[in-house]
């Protein structure tokens, strides 16, 4: 198929989630993996055991998902984070990724995402911050937030474990993220979801973060994000980045708020986000989450792959 034909294919994407929008809030149901476990540290067994696939992430996980919308988190007494909450129902203490929404998005643009997640045993929260910026700002409140929940794990349940905290940000939400980890928090890694730069002083911050980062990146061919090479060429070590073919910016959220976007794709930034955070959490890097790339590059899924 000839960029052409994948283009018109999208303005027919398009109306269809147009239709969805105002049909139903939320997309099609997940089927559930067949995969059994009944707490996150027997999943986590069970997964390590196999040999790592990115498309078993592609189906809902074996728990089940408590959604609390609008939960207003305190930082101090003039400042507040408004953020929605997916926990995991089992009883084992587990991850919490956060996930920070880009320019002009809000938290709502990560629900299926952040749903997801905690389908696999991975409790969430998706917060909302100011949508046009500052951005530096937006990473410093995100890095409180990590220091107050690893203090305070209470303050989100009772079953989260604060020394597996990962952060999450698409677009400049993927500047915020930077920041937060530059900060050297309790943090064991970062996800970036199509990232782009803003800040002039962002080489700085990138050249501090020392946990493993993970870059998902849209087709630079359809969506070429500003100053996306920063990620990769200024932070020192530790991180990996790879591209998901024909998929644009818009589909590294999930539901799509703008643009053109493809359900497959969101898919498969989805499943790669699982594979990244539940690799990190378990195994202190994305090698495994690496390791489960293999086959969808073999299938033309993948491509732009490096790491240093």
């Amino acid at each position: 198929m000839n960029r052409l034909s994948i283009a018109t294919g999208r303005i027919v994407i398009l109306i269809a989630w147009l239709a969805l929008a105002f049909g139903c809030a939320k997309p099609p149901a997940t089927p559930k993996t067949p995969l059994k476990a009944t707490t996150f540290s027997e999943l986590q067994q069970n997964l390590l055991k196999r040999e790592p696939n990115l498309d078993q992430f592609r189906l809902r996980g074996p728990f089940e998902v408590v959604e609390t919308s609008d939960r207003e988190i305190r930082l101090s007494a003039t400042e507040a984070v408004n953020a929605d909450l997916y926990l995991s129902v089992h009883a084992d203490p587990a991850p919490l990724v956060i996930i920070l929404h880009g320019y002009e998005s809000t938290k709502e643009t990560h629900a299926y995402q952040a749903a997801h997640l905690a389908s696999w045993g991975i409790h969430t929260l998706a917060v909302q911050l100011p949508n046009k910026g500052p951005w530096v700002g937006n990473g410093r409140t995100l890095a409180k937030l990590v220091k107050l929940i690893h203090a305070r794990p209470d303050l989100i349940g009772r079953r989260i474990d604060p020394n597996k905290i990962i952060l999450a940000g698409h677009s400049f939400g993927g500047t915020s993220v930077i920041v937060a980890l530059a900060e050297r928090g309790p943090v064991a890694g970062g996800i970036l979801l199509d990232p782009s730069v803003i800040a002039s002083d962002m080489p700085r911050y990138l050249a501090q973060v020392a946990v493993p980062v993970l870059l998902l990146g849209a087709d630079e061919y359809y969506s070429l994000m500003r100053n996306r090479d920063y990620f990769y060429r200024f932070m020192r070590s530790g991180i990996a980045e790879i591209s998901i073919r024909d998929a644009v910016h818009e589909d590294a959220q999930y539901p799509a708020d703008v643009g053109v976007a493809s359900e497959e794709q969101q898919i498969t930034f989805v499943s790669a986000m699982t594979a990244a955070a539940f690799s990190i959490a378990a195994t202190g890097n994305y090698d495994f989450a690496w390791s489960s790339f293999n086959e969808g590059s073999g299938r033309n899924r993948f491509f732009s792959a490096r790491k240093k």
